[in-house]
């Protein structure tokens, strides 16, 4: 863990830096049980990716928790005896964090819609860890107001009865439009904080950018807003070079996260990232949610007309497949596209040639690769990173 202080006169910038990367290397959730250790009767509620209402959480005065599998730092022994070979290896690391006792802190763990895998995951949770809260989180394929509005709106009830009953109360409307407000907060921190990175990439490169958004998985929201907007204050007052890099979108890892070597390979390698799709649960609601009206039909109205689409989303309108990646192109002024997706990632790989086949009809140029968050070697990431940044300069010059 990266724990040795820096030297007084490193920039603030380089210390809020350091303090994420120390939580995000921290496998034991210190952060959570410090969180917890604070007053008693706190409770902590863990979740997979890639969205799962957290304001529910927050409204009981829980900690959510973000679940993001083990990285490269574990060896998943244990869990490999629960899962075949030929999936990814999110589910087999995450069950490793639990056999292991890393996620002893947990009170509960929620898996939101995502795909097969991480369906039957939540069985198999249920199954080893009885003594614990486990729910599968599912979300509407229907996106009209009066069905699939409805039917989310019930599994959020569901989850809010759920949580109530933990903590020994019900939880108000009142309680969660304030926690609608707190999370409209965040979500607005973070907007600013990826329109910022894409206006001077050179100021907050995206291993920066992405820790600070890990860091928002184990801090309470409201601490974890603060600190993106420290964050934000220091890296404009801390000039950095500006270098000639290729302007891409990062996309296909919305589940299971790169290593932060892989982020950083790819910088390395020439390019600038000025949109991508990691940590996706801070960012799926694309604006503020109301937090004077019902607080589940509003989340639930978000939910449907105004989040993000990836392929784990059900897409209910054909014709509009790859036009939200095609608007982050336009929006960021990025000149490609790099496709990483976690090996056997059925729903990214699957989705992958009809968002090509759109970035080609718009003359958007394009790479791919696959990773799995325990990639070691970099090198040919690296060299593919660097040949795609090449050629779009040279197309660009051409």
């Amino acid at each position: 863990m990266s724990t040795t202080p820096l030297p007084d006169k490193t920039p603030e910038v380089l210390k809020i830096v350091q303090r994420c990367e120390a939580l995000f290397e921290d496998l034991h959730f210190n952060a959570v049980r410090e969180w917890k250790a604070a007053a008693p009767g706190r409770k902590a509620i863990g979740y997979m990716p890639v969205y799962v209402p957290r304001e529910i959480i927050h409204a009981a005065g829980m900690l959510p928790v973000g679940i993001l599998g083990g990285g490269d730092q574990i060896e998943v022994i244990q869990g490999d005896a629960y899962y075949q070979s030929y999936i990814c290896r999110i589910p087999r690391s995450t069950l490793e964090l639990g056999l292991t006792g890393r996620l002893d802190c947990l009170d509960g763990m929620l898996f939101p819609s995502i795909c097969d895998v991480i369906r039957n995951l939540s069985g198999v949770w249920q199954i080893l860890f009885p003594e614990k809260y486990t729910r599968y989180v599912d979300v509407p394929q229907n996106y009209q107001d009066d069905v699939g509005g409805l039917f989310y709106a019930q599994e959020m009830q569901h989850l809010r009865d759920d949580l109530g009953r933990l903590r020994g109360t019900p939880i108000t409307d009142a309680e969660l439009n304030a926690s609608i407000a707190v999370y409209n907060a965040n979500a607005a921190a973070l907007r600013d904080l990826y329109a910022y990175r894409a206006a001077k990439p050179w100021q907050a490169p995206t291993s920066e950018v992405y820790l600070l958004q890990r860091a928002g998985m184990v801090l309470p929201v409201e601490e974890h807003t603060r600190l993106v907007r420290e964050y934000l204050a220091a890296a404009e007052a801390f000039q950095r070079p500006r270098r000639d890099n290729a302007r891409v979108v990062l996309t296909g890892s919305f589940c299971e996260q790169p290593p932060l070597g892989l982020i950083k390979s790819i910088e390395m390698a020439g390019c600038y990232v000025v949109d991508d799709d990691f940590v996706l649960v801070g960012r799926w609601l694309q604006d503020d949610v109301p937090s004077d009206g019902d607080p589940l039909v509003e989340l639930s109205k978000a939910f449907l007309h105004r989040s993000a689409s990836t392929a784990a989303k059900y897409d209910d309108k054909r014709e509009e497949k790859g036009m939200f990646l095609l608007k982050q192109v336009q929006k960021r002024g990025a000149e490609g596209v790099v496709f990483a997706a976690a090996s056997f990632c059925d729903p990214a790989l699957l989705e992958r040639p009809m968002l090509q086949d759109v970035l080609a009809k718009h003359g958007v140029p394009y790479t791919a690769f696959k990773f799995a968050e325990n990639t070691g070697q970099m090198a040919p990431i690296r060299e593919q990173a660097g040949t795609f940044a090449d050629s779009i300069k040279l197309w660009s010059a051409a």
